[in-house]
């Protein structure tokens, strides 16, 4: 395989881990928080905020450990 072709599908399986993940958040961490932390206050928008960042540091992180070093 090229390297263009073993990168779509590494981004195509971090896209496919990040729906599956957002998709748990969504279902049962985001309710769970709501009911229990913020009962008052209901920031939903800051829940989604801060779950949004996390799975683009989480993303970033993980394809810069898989890409290949560009100095050599």
């Amino acid at each position: 395989m090229s390297d263009r072709v073993k990168m779509f599908v590494m981004f195509g399986l971090l896209g496919f881990m990040a729906g599956i993940v957002a998709n748990f958040t969504a279902k049962f961490v985001i309710p769970w928080l709501l009911a229990l932390v913020f009962p008052t206050v209901g920031l939903e928008w800051m829940l989604s905020g801060f779950a949004g960042a996390f799975l683009t540091v989480l993303l970033v992180t993980v394809w810069a450990y898989v890409t290949p070093s560009s100095e050599t």
